[in-house]
């Protein structure tokens, strides 16, 4: 086992390394930073990899996804319609405990999609800000992704003069999510 200190620099820099391949749309790189069923030991041809030490992933408005043949169709899906993503990571906070590590970050996203007139060379840039979780399991590869869970940081509103309210976030309405807590779609159904 490595000393404390290099875990967390090799764990810092697997992560790194992954928003990296993701804003250079390299899939392969993408793929590569996910655990697979080999690095973990299990023998696909006797064990369903589903079973053991399942992959999983929560993109800011999406369901869970599990299973690192639909984590990583969710990311070409991804690429295929973003044309331009950057990540600049503030408050990265690295624990490590055994073989397992935890990485905290807020991803601070400039993206942009399609240009909407052709001959444009891009589509106006989108400032995003996200929270996120990552997991990693140390492998005889190194650091791989285990898990990675990110959820959007609600906007404040502005009130009449213009001035932000602190105490008020933005609603975020969609499927599942009511327009107030008295709404009855509460239940999961949407409103």
């Amino acid at each position: 086992m490595s000393a404390p200190h290099t875990d967390v620099e090799q764990v810092e820099a697997a992560n790194a390394a992954f928003y990296e391949a993701l804003e250079q749309g390299d899939f392969e790189r993408v793929s590569s930073s996910w655990l697979t069923p080999a690095d973990l030991g299990v023998d696909e041809t006797y064990h369903d990899p589903a079973d053991v030490g399942v992959v999983s992933c929560v993109h800011p408005g999406w369901p869970v996804l599990t299973g690192r043949g639909e984590v990583l169709r969710s990311y070409a899906l991804i690429m295929a319609n973003t044309d331009y993503i950057q990540f600049f990571l503030t408050d990265v906070h690295v624990s490590v405990t055994g073989d397992t590590a935890l990485v905290t970050c807020t991803e601070n996203i400039l993206s942009g999609g399609p240009a909407p007139v052709e001959g444009e060379e891009l589509g106006p840039l989108v400032g995003q800000l996200v929270v996120a979780t990552n997991v990693f399991r140390r492998t005889p590869d190194g650091w791989k992704l285990w898990s990675h869970h990110a959820s959007p940081v609600l906007a404040e509103n502005d009130d009449a003069d213009g001035s932000a309210d602190a105490e008020t976030p933005e609603r975020l309405d969609g499927p599942g999510i009511p327009d107030d807590p008295g709404d009855p779609g509460i239940e999961g159904t949407p409103s």
